[in-house]
């Protein structure tokens, strides 16, 4: 028996049908949460989604927001150049398409944030056309299944998986088997201990029958990772306003706000005197530093709380705003957010 009827048997039992995009597979609604799952697991995704279609119902509300709403709506979630391109191809989409979203995968895919996977995954679900996908899960269905070795992040190996993705995709019910390789790679066929007495597949999966389900499919050789060491300055009011920075456009936390990041060996003393703030209308509390962890690399994270004394915010040289915890709309990281509150409790006494 071939694969697809195998996975969409077992999806018509055991499939999730409740997803929210599920309800109403617009296009947009689609794409959304096509966008929101990249690297992200299901239980993350479903609040943020039900979130962020509740402020931008349509395409057109997503074009005309401005970006500090759609950071905002997209602050811990993590990976945001995912929110800018989904801004940036919001707007592309009214400007090159009538703000009709594209339907073919040559027009998806020329998309900002829209790559080969997401693509497809949108003309199944949306449009209900044949369309292959290869995500993370359906990688490692695929790999195991047919015993794929190699690293999935090579060439080689990515294009043995792209052509059994393209093999296996049904001419009928492209939409259901598409969500069922994802269900079924998320849910039986997971990363660790995948569990193959309950897979549909089971019986004819190459891995399962030489032993090394769990050693497949292989991961590149991991590369050092690398720690920085950055200093946060978090200064507040006594009426509870904080000052924060926006980030450059690109890079980490692209285009969110945050306290003002400093290099370690900064003090408060030269940060206030740069901002043009008096020291003597300010005290310094202590903080634990603290680890936050990137694909790539970890940040040691040392905030430094500054107090002014003051209930109203000071003119100050550097660009940025004042805000308050919760009565805002910007975009800020989790770890901004967590310094921000931080500003609104009460610390100990600490020189700068």
């Amino acid at each position: 028996m071939a694969l697809a009827p195998r996975v969409l048997a077992w999806w018509d039992v055991h499939g999730r049908r409740d997803l929210p995009w599920q309800r109403q597979r617009t296009p947009y609604r689609v794409w959304v949460a096509e966008v929101m799952l990249q690297q992200t697991q299901v239980g993350a995704v479903v609040p943020y989604f039900e979130r962020f279609v509740a402020q931008f119902p349509a395409l057109e509300n997503l074009a005309e927001a401005p970006l500090d709403d759609v950071l905002h709506l997209w602050s811990g979630l993590g990976y945001y150049a995912r929110a800018r391109n989904l801004h940036r191809a919001a707007q592309a989409v009214r400007c090159r398409h009538g703000g009709l979203f594209p339907s073919t995968l040559a027009e998806i895919m020329a998309l900002p944030g829209i790559g080969r996977s997401t693509a497809g995954a949108i003309v199944a679900q949306a449009y209900r056309r044949p369309a292959a996908i290869l995500d993370g899960n359906v990688k490692r269905v695929l790999a195991r299944y047919f015993r794929v070795r190699g690293p999935t992040s090579g060439g080689a190996t990515l294009r043995a998986l792209w052509a059994l993705a393209e093999r296996c995709t049904p001419q009928k019910r492209p939409a259901d088997y598409a969500q069922g390789m994802m269900d079924l790679g998320a849910t039986v066929c997971t990363r660790r201990r995948p569990q193959c007495d309950a897979c549909p597949l089971g019986d004819t999966c190459q891995a399962r029958r030489h032993g090394d389900a769990e050693r497949l499919p292989q991961s590149a050789a991991r590369r050092p990772r690398r720690l920085a060491q950055r200093r946060f300055f978090v200064m507040a009011t006594k009426a509870g306003a904080c000052f924060v920075e926006q980030r450059p456009a690109e890079g980490i936390w692209g285009g969110l706000w945050s306290p003002p990041e400093r290099r370690i060996d900064t003090t408060a003393s030269a940060f206030l005197d740069a901002a043009g703030i008096a020291a003597a209308v300010a005290r310094v509390d202590a903080a634990e530093t603290f680890r936050h962890a990137f694909t790539h690399y970890d940040l040691d994270v040392a905030p430094v709380i500054i107090r002014l004394n003051l209930r109203r915010p000071p003119p100050t040289r550097l660009p940025g705003r004042w805000i308050r915890p919760g009565a805002h709309r910007l975009g800020l990281s989790a770890v901004a957010a967590k310094l921000v509150a931080a500003a609104s409790q009460p610390g100990s006494r600490h020189g700068p």
